[in-house]
């Protein structure tokens, strides 16, 4: 096959704005723009960059993207490929689609096991990567294959959902960002009669009235979850900057027995004999807990900053651009609340999004 392949049915743009395309709409230009619609364009645009030696940035939604002040010097690849094919229970789409919007048609096709991930934006390509979950759901579960460009064979490939690599906020994907670009994704939804995937977040369970586990109308579940979504910032809106951001920051850590005990101690120095911090054991000695919590009570409060980037006015875990903000002044942002938290309560916060040009 020629590397000298073209890419005249694509838009192409030079010296391009990459900020309009994240949701904190930060960050410097990119030498050159490639907006591909079909899987054989983004395919033809990967071995083009690959060919040529060129450094290549894949972007879809652009909810999980910090791009550098500088911008990016090499080929941006923005994904923006369509399809939806809903076969009974079994659920293709095309890694440019936008996730709340599938997540939507498949609510409305009285279809379970997404309905809870309504409103996180970005898109379907993204969600394998980072095994995307709110809610009591995560995509592995029901994840079923996942089609891909393979750069270190240069084939398209099918991976099954169980060798993905899944782990909390985590995949092979994820582990390895530089060798697979995300084309399709597959999954097995369940007929329910119309009703949800049995409810695992205490949060739902109890704003619906009902216990955890039990099922609700699935239409039910899903405006239900936006609802708390928009409550805490976590739905798009133009107008708020609360949503001018990547929504959680940081990871929920997961701490072994040691640390939590250790975690326990601190908390309780600082806060008070009967305080209690939030853990959820998962059964192997490892207990996650909350990084909205531990950002709180080191001091990190709703709408804290007095700069162009600050923390959510709705939710402590989401750092926010209010509209004039650097990339830089989100990152400074972000230092500070990592090193608070390390200094109040021994544990080193993870960001969530991906860096480009820029690290924390």
């Amino acid at each position: 096959m020629s590397s000298a392949r073209t890419l005249v049915p694509v838009q192409e743009l030079h010296d391009a704005p990459l900020a309009p395309l994240t949701t904190f709409r930060l960050g410097g230009p990119a030498t050159r723009l490639v907006t591909a619609t079909t899987d054989d364009e983004v395919i033809d645009a990967v071995r083009e960059t690959d060919d040529a030696g060129t450094p290549l940035l894949i972007i879809g939604g652009g909810s999980n993207l910090i791009i550098g002040d500088k911008g990016f010097d090499g080929t941006a690849l923005r994904i923006a490929t369509k399809g939806f094919t809903l076969d009974g229970t079994t659920l293709e789409l095309a890694a440019g689609e936008t996730w709340t919007d599938a997540v939507a048609r498949t609510v409305e096709a009285g279809l379970a096991g997404v309905e809870c991930l309504a409103g996180i934006p970005g898109s379907a390509g993204a969600t394998p990567i980072q095994n995307v979950g709110a809610y009591g759901q995560e995509v592995s579960s029901t994840i079923t294959e996942v089609v891909a460009y393979d750069r270190a064979t240069r084939e398209t490939v099918a991976l099954a959902g169980a060798d993905c690599g899944f782990s909390y906020r985590h995949s092979r994907f994820k582990q390895h960002p530089e060798r697979w670009v995300i084309l399709r994704v597959r999954f097995a939804l369940e007929d329910a009669g119309g009703l949800s995937a049995p409810l695992k977040y205490a949060e739902t369970a109890r704003v619906l009235g009902v216990e955890p586990g039990d099922r609700v109308p699935a239409a039910t579940a899903r405006d239900t979850v936006l609802e708390l979504r928009a409550g805490k910032g976590m739905v798009l809106d133009p107008e708020d900057h609360d949503t001018w951001s990547a929504g959680s920051f940081f990871t929920n850590p997961i701490l072994t027995d040691g640390e939590h005990a250790d975690f326990v101690t601190r908390a309780r120095a600082r806060l008070g004999d009967d305080v209690t911090p939030p853990g959820f054991p998962d059964g192997s000695g490892r207990t996650k807990t909350s990084a909205a919590w531990l950002i709180d009570k080191a001091g990190f409060t709703k709408g804290y900053g007095t700069g162009p980037a600050r923390i959510s006015t709705k939710h402590t875990l989401a750092l926010t651009n209010r509209g004039a903000a650097t990339t830089e002044d989100l990152l400074a942002l972000a230092r500070e609340v990592v090193a608070g938290v390390h200094e109040a309560f021994g544990i080193t916060l993870v960001p969530e999004p991906v860096t480009v040009g820029v690290s924390l």
